[in-house]
This record gives structure tokens, C-alpha cells and sequence, in this order.
């Protein structure tokens, strides 16, 4: 029972993750012109998440490729929480 609510939450983590870099890329390529849903769903998404990527942001550097910087703390946190249902499902009786 805990391990099916575990991984019920990861895997909604997951989805959140994926949502908040699309939302982040939108707004990147198209030049903040979002407006309102795209400020709650940025708000939504961030809140979610960045308890948890502020955290793993804060050790890393960013990475340079020429003159932009990528933030893969985003995609670490992701890697994490996949790794950690791939360990929870199993765990589940069928």
C-alpha cells in the first residue's frame, strides 16, 4: 500500500517536472507573450517543484555551452525521482 502511494507520487512529480519545462520553453521561445495561464501554470508548476530543485540548483554550476547557461537541475531531479520509481514499483504486490 505505501509503496503504490510512493510511486503514485513520484510518478505525478514526473509529470509536474515534464509540465514545468515545457511551460519554462514557452515562455523562453515565445518571448514571455504567455500571459495569464502561462503565469499560473509557471506558478503552479515552480511550486511544486522547486522545494525540491532549489536545493540540487544551489550545489551545481550552471553549465556554459558558448554564451548560454543551462541549469540541469531540472533534469538531475528528474533522473532521481526516476531512479526512485524504478526501485518503489517493483515493491508493489501484484
Amino acid at each position: 500500500m505505501i509503496a503504490s502511494l510512493l510511486a503514485l507520487i513520484l510518478m505525478v512529480f514526473q509529470f509536474v517536472l515534464i509540465a514545468r519545462v515545457i511551460v519554462d520553453w514557452i515562455d523562453v521561445l515565445g518571448s514571455g507573450r504567455g500571459g495569464a495561464v502561462l503565469d499560473t501554470a509557471r506558478r503552479i508548476t515552480h511550486g511544486v517543484t522547486e522545494p525540491v530543485v532549489a536545493p540540487i540548483r544551489r550545489r551545481m554550476n550552471t553549465v556554459r555551452v558558448g554564451a548560454v547557461g543551462l541549469d540541469l537541475s531540472v533534469l538531475i531531479v528528474f533522473l532521481v525521482v526516476l531512479a526512485l520509481r524504478l526501485i518503489v514499483v517493483p515493491l508493489i504486490p501484484f
